[in-house]
């Protein structure tokens, strides 16, 4: 099946702000191995809580003093506009043109949502508020949502953020191309016309991925699954089968037209490096 050939490749990675020294350390030689890809961007995570978005700030600011292009992601559930709206300024002043729009989850004990409920409202608020100057980027859910009521309403909330002005939509990480494919198939069936990146998560740890995947909703298929199960402690076997699988799927969605791929990095370059060197990306 064909999807989206229309646009032009985007290769791009994610990476989230460390709460340690050693984990600042850690990001800063993870970003000089994966820059020397030349992706067009890198994302980076934005938590709800006072200190995460503070460490996110400090990493984007430290990334893009240092020459990178950088996507900050953005979550407005527990904020009120005035505080997005100042980091959004933060953000124009220093030159960022790119934000990844999101919901994102309510931090722990916080009773209200904020003064924003959903992405589509965020988005709608940038546009109102720095009109183009950022180019927009929302969350999309090829295997929907784990708390929409049905598919049909998780893509009535995609297209809600769409309208809304979004330029252009990263996936939550999938397995099962398929799940992707239809996902477009439906989008363009109602006239969407934006590009929508595969988001790939390479296959690290069994255990991390399993909750990982329980947590998003992202479906691990079986034959993966007892695979990786058989492989038990033995990390070089996970590592091996787990890049065999993932860079097939990507050879697929690459070959059917997808308009890119962002890669769940989870700040360590190794395994999304090998999987962009076998693709030739």
């Amino acid at each position: 099946m064909e999807s989206q050939k229309k646009f032009e490749p985007t290769f791009s990675f994610e990476l989230f702000p460390p709460q340690t020294a050693q984990g600042i350390e850690k990001l800063r030689k993870t970003r000089q191995q994966l820059a020397q890809l030349n992706p067009k961007f890198f994302s980076v995570t934005f938590g709800a809580g006072g200190s995460t978005r503070e460490r996110t700030l400090e990493t984007v600011l430290e990334m893009q003093a240092e020459g990178h292009k950088v996507a900050p992601h953005l979550s407005c559930i527990g904020s009120t506009r005035e505080n997005i709206h100042a980091v959004l300024k933060k953000y124009q002043e220093v030159g960022i043109r790119q934000i990844v729009a999101l919901r994102g989850d309510l931090p722990s004990g916080m009773a209200q949502a904020g003064e924003f409920r959903y992405a589509n409202e965020l988005v709608a608020f940038i546009k109102q508020e720095f009109s183009e100057t950022f180019h927009i980027e929302v969350a999309a859910y090829p295997e929907y949502h784990p708390q929409a009521s049905s598919a049909q309403v998780d893509l009535q909330n995609f297209f809600r953020k769409v309208e809304a002005g979004a330029d252009s939509a990263i996936t939550q990480y999938f397995y099962n191309a398929d799940a992707y494919f239809n996902f477009v198939a439906s989008c363009e069936k109602q006239g969407l016309d934006i590009p929508i990146v595969p988001g790939i998560m390479p296959i690290n740890k069994f255990s991390q991925l399993i909750r990982f995947s329980d947590t998003c909703g992202a479906e691990v298929p079986r034959w993966v699954r007892k695979k990786l199960e058989g492989y038990g402690d033995d990390t070089e076997s996970v590592h091996a089968f787990g890049l065999d699988v993932v860079t097939a799927l990507c050879e697929r969605l690459l070959a059917a037209g997808a308009p890119g791929l962002h890669f769940y990095t989870l700040n360590t370059a190794g395994l999304s490096s090998t999987i962009w060197r076998r693709l030739g990306i």
